[in-house]
Order: C-alpha cells, then structure tokens, then sequence
C-alpha cells in the first residue's frame, strides 16, 4: 500500500541530496569541475522534483513543456561543452533522457509518473541499456583498489589498501546515485 509512494519520496530525497552536493562542488577552484557539478546540481534538482509521487503531487500539463525547455537547454550546454571534455557526452544523454521523460510524462492520460500499457518503446530500452552500463561501470570505479594493483592497472582509489573517500570518490558516488535513480525513473514509462 505505501510501498510506491515510500520509494518515491526515498528517490526525491536521493536526488535532493545529490544536487544539494553538486552545488557545494561548484565551489571548486577549477573551472570544469565547476561547469559539471552545475550540471549535475540540475540533474539531481530536477530528477527530485520529477519524482514527486502522482498521489502526492501532480504538475499541471504546461509543467511538463517547461521540464523539456530546462532540460533542453542542459542538452545544448552540455552539447556545446562536448568539443572540450567527452566528459559532456554523458551530461548531454542525461539531460535529453530528462527531456524525453517529461515527454513522456505530459503525454501520458492523467500526466502522471506512467505511460500505459503499451509496453517498453525502443528508445526507453536504449536507455535502460545505457544507464545500466554507466551505474555498473562508475560502480566498479568507486570500489577500493589494493595499492600494489593499482600501479599496474592504472585504476584509482584507495591509498594503502583503504578507500580514499575525497571528493572524487563522492562526485562519483554522486554520479552513481543518480545514474540509479535515472534508471528507476526510465522504468516507470
């Protein structure tokens, strides 16, 4: 009975927290990092106001064009910044996956957090497939590397055998949580 909604509001609160980060990591002397947690302090904002449950919440049908006009205009920047960083590309699939879901969402019957029976459309399994990929691989990035192995692999992560908890480690935490809480939004269309 309360177990959509319980996980609705956990998810608010994931991607609350994570924006909430993000802009402290815009006080970050370096101009890229600066541009990035930017970005990702808009992502986790808005994935958090996105998941707000129907029950609770339902946003007028013009609320949806306005998520896709944001959105779209984290897709030029992040399009734009793409020819200095590839780090962009991954900005630039999110913040399109965020206008594809408002789509989606405006769209749907009662504009609520579903898109009926219709079953899985295409696009949405491409980016299940690619949101998947990207949480196993910042995953297996964050876990902690033996000291001898990482010389030889090159891999990050841990000094003297313990996990270095400093603020790469978090902003890909940061980046891993919302990469899952991207991929339990994409599978309530």
């Amino acid at each position: 009975m309360h177990g959509p909604a319980a996980s609705g509001w956990l998810l608010v609160a994931l991607c609350a927290a994570t924006g909430a980060y993000c802009l402290l990591r815009m006080r970050s002397g370096v101009e890229e990092q600066r541009s990035a947690a930017g970005g990702e302090a808009l992502m986790g904002f808005g994935m958090a106001v996105m998941a707000v449950p129907a029950a609770v919440f339902t946003p007028p049908g013009w609320a949806w064009a306005g998520y896709a006009v944001v959105f779209g205009a984290a897709a030029a920047r992040a399009l734009w910044a793409l020819r200095t960083s590839a780090h962009h590309l991954h900005h630039l699939v999110g913040a399109t996956t965020m206008v594809y879901m408002a789509l989606v969402m405006g769209g749907s019957p009662a504009h609520g957090h579903t898109s009926g029976p219709s079953g899985l459309p295409a696009l949405t399994g491409a980016l299940l497939l690619y949101f998947t990929g990207y949480v196993l691989l910042t995953g297996v990035r964050l876990v902690p590397v033996p000291n001898g192995v990482r010389g030889r692999t090159g891999g990050g992560g841990a000094r003297g055998g313990t996990a270095a908890w400093g603020d790469p480690e978090l902003a890909r935490a940061c980046r891993l949580s919302m990469g899952i809480a991207m991929l339990a939004m994409l599978l309530t269309l």
